[in-house]
């Protein structure tokens, strides 16, 4: 990663954790009302949660999203979404395990 990517990088964190930010300051209920990320699957905040079309993204997603379109890596969310895919299914099974082994004890 070039010295320019990177200033790019450090940008968007800055950008989203300000976003987030935002959200608790507008709504300080909102860091603890939650909901399973469109991307990795993850339960995660409200708070600085962003809808791309039809996807709700969480707040890490949505820095990697910013970040993907700032770099011109994605051009529409669907290329993240895909991209995700691995790491959303991955989620799934980590829960359904989890879910089995509750009932088991």
């Amino acid at each position: 990663m070039d010295k320019k990517e990177l200033e790019i990088v450090e940008e968007m964190q800055l950008v989203v954790e300000q976003m987030r930010l935002d959200d608790i300051e507008e709504n300080p209920d909102i860091e603890n009302e939650v909901f399973e990320c469109d991307c990795c699957s993850k339960t995660k905040s409200l708070a600085g949660s962003v809808q791309y079309k039809k996807y709700r993204l969480c707040n890490d997603c949505v820095l990697l999203a910013e970040t993907g379109f700032a770099l011109n890596r994605i051009k529409e969310i669907e290329e993240l979404m895909q991209a995700m895919e691995d790491t959303r299914l991955k989620e799934l099974c980590d829960y359904i395990k989890a879910d089995e082994q509750a009932h088991r004890n």
